[in-house]
């Protein structure tokens, strides 16, 4: 799982941010299967070369929002998916669509035009 992870430090976004949006990213995904050990938080920030707190605060938003459980004395796992931590993955790429949607408006980039060119990224992959 840790090759999957990276945080861009010069990026806009917090890197505690990246991290949680990321892990949810992969359970979303199913990357990540209910009960699948993670990795500790010093093993997640030495991979990423980051202090161990700014990993354990994603750490905890993730236990709070239901996508990670934590037992004492064992490692952290994913959760069972239950409705509060059902979402899509279209409902988690909502506000990057609403931020394009409105760059592309203040271009002055038509809906056909946009459409167009999510279609040739799509297809890149």
């Amino acid at each position: 799982m840790l090759e999957l992870l990276n945080v861009n430090p010069s990026s806009g976004e917090p890197i505690y941010r990246q991290l949680h949006d990321q892990i949810v990213r992969l359970i979303v995904g199913g990357q990540l299967q209910p009960e699948d050990v993670l990795p500790s938080v010093r093993q997640l920030a030495e991979h990423l070369a980051v202090n161990p707190m700014t990993v354990s605060r994603a750490m905890q938003q993730l236990v709070d929002q239901g996508w990670v459980e934590r037992r004492r004395g064992q490692p952290s796992r994913v959760a069972a998916r239950t409705s509060a931590n059902n979402a899509s993955g279209s409902s988690l790429l909502a506000p990057q669509l609403s931020a394009l949607v409105e760059q592309a408006q203040q271009l002055g980039v038509e809906y056909d035009e946009l459409q167009q060119l999510l279609k040739q990224f799509w297809q890149k992959e």
